[in-house]
């Protein structure tokens, strides 16, 4: 790994603490502001490191959305444009114009179904899912520091508690 660069303006734990403090004296309840900030700004800063990564291995992020739609879609699964569009909010044109760039780039295969003839299904391709593997295997080199500081025990608590949030949003916009 490279060294660390000092951070220039204030640190992300500085940035939370303020962020809560803001938070709280607006109103917001101190308890569920730490959890939610601290959500986001790992969130925020995540994604910051994914954006070069996949830079690094010439994808976009609405690119690394279809690879990751695709690969990680229950086994036997196949996906319409129309869907992939959906599952990552941008028009039907938008998709088709990221799709004709990841075809011709071959991580992805585009079929007529021979169900519904009006219809295309989009697979991943050898070289999209190998795509798939790097960026999983970069990731999890920067993920694994996140987390070091956490015991296997506490990475399992945390896992828990935050798909137990994950319940409580989808319950919450079920309503």
């Amino acid at each position: 790994m490279t060294p660390r660069k000092k951070a220039v303006g204030p640190t992300e734990r500085e940035r939370y603490e303020a962020e809560v403090a803001a938070y709280v004296e607006a109103g917001g309840s101190e308890d569920v502001q730490r959890v939610i900030t601290a959500v986001h700004g790992l969130h925020r800063r995540l994604s910051q490191w994914y954006t070069q990564s996949l830079t690094d291995v010439g994808l976009s992020g609405g690119e690394w959305g279809v690879i990751s739609q695709l690969a990680t879609a229950p086994h036997g699964t196949v996906m319409t444009p129309t869907q992939l569009a959906s599952a990552a909010a941008v028009a039907p044109s938008s998709m088709t114009h990221r799709l004709d760039k990841m075809s011709d780039r071959g991580l992805i295969k585009r079929t007529p179904d021979l169900e519904k003839r009006t219809r295309v299904l989009v697979t991943l391709t050898e070289a999209g899912w190998q795509m798939f593997q790097q960026v999983v295997k970069n990731s999890d080199v920067v993920e694994s520091d996140v987390l070091e500081r956490l015991t296997s025990a506490q990475r399992d608590q945390l896992a828990d508690l935050l798909e137990l949030a994950i319940t409580g949003v989808d319950d919450a916009l079920a309503t």
